[in-house]
């Protein structure tokens, strides 16, 4: 299947990054999204935009959809001017956002009974792999949906896990990585703090971390921000209260206990009371500076 068209709804770091990498693999791109300044970035960049998630999905083969969470994913599929009033019979909705199996698996049953398809197909790897075309995507649902959705999801991604059959398993695989994503991050934040406390020099410390057994993906992509001073929003501090609030809450339901998630939990929660929730992630850094008084690099 050759997929002409192709909406893409929010266009944030991640979604206009992945926008551009379907432009880029010759589809016709019609984007949607709230902040008018977005969507004009996808006009300059080659792509169509729309006035409304209706209007967007509209004709469309498949509706990417990269929002935040499964309640705005349900204002984009059923609410006023939503993208289901539209879709045709056979198109398929590739949902990127990171929310519970339940709420996934709720939203899938609703618009299947319309006759279009659901792909949970939450998504890793930042906006710099998003505006590569090399994101990994946690990906499940029908045989059918796969099909209308590989050649789409090919142009976005290097890595394309397909979990299973139906919509859910893949935002249960994606709720395990943001636990170790959350916990990573904070750790390293503290290590951070920690070296700072001791007088090391930061970037000799990440040079030797970073070649060490003690390094993370998420250290070596997040430090540089603290050696930087840049805390412009990457991925920001209020993703994590809200994906580490998910993996408590399905714990807690399970019941099982998730100690070391629930203690990031409470430093993104911290961090973003000290009034950094919109900040990069890294900010938790900022935290341990501002209660031990430990001194961190400052901006130009």
């Amino acid at each position: 299947m050759t997929t002409a068209r192709i909406a893409v709804i929010g266009l944030g770091s991640m979604g206009f990054g992945m926008a551009v990498s379907l432009v880029r693999a010759g589809f016709a791109v019609v984007g949607y999204d709230v902040v008018a300044a977005n969507a004009q970035r996808l006009a300059d960049a080659g792509g169509d935009v729309a006035a409304t998630p209706a209007a967007a999905a509209a004709g469309a083969d498949a509706v990417v959809c990269v929002v935040v969470n499964a309640a705005q994913t349900e204002a984009i599929l059923f609410g006023a001017d939503g993208c289901a009033a539209t879709m045709a019979p056979g198109a398929v909705f590739i949902s990127c956002a990171t929310m519970a199996p339940d709420a996934v698996r709720a939203l899938a049953a609703r618009l299947e009974a319309q006759g279009a398809h659901y792909l949970d197909a939450p998504i890793s790897g930042g906006a710099a792999r998003a505006a590569e075309g090399k994101l990994t995507v946690l990906a499940s649902g029908s045989a059918a949906a796969f099909a209308r959705a590989r050649p789409v999801l090919q142009a976005l991604a290097a890595t394309l896990h397909e979990l299973g059959d139906a919509p859910g398993i893949g935002a249960g695989f994606k709720m395990v990585n943001q636990l170790l994503a959350g916990v990573h991050i904070a750790a390293a934040c503290e290590a951070v703090a920690f070296g700072a406390s001791l007088g090391l020099d930061l970037r000799k410390l990440y040079e030797v971390i970073t070649g060490s057994a003690g390094n993370s993906w998420m250290f070596e992509n997040r430090v540089p921000h603290i050696l930087d001073a840049d805390y412009a929003p990457r991925s920001a501090v209020n993703i994590f209260t809200k994906d580490l609030g998910i993996v408590l809450d399905m714990a807690r339901s399970a019941p099982l206990a998730v100690p070391m998630a629930g203690s990031a939990l409470q430093l993104f929660l911290m961090t973003a009371a000290a009034g950094m929730g919109r900040d990069d992630d890294a900010s938790v850094a900022r935290l341990f500076a501002m209660i031990s008084g430990v001194q961190l690099p400052e901006g130009q």
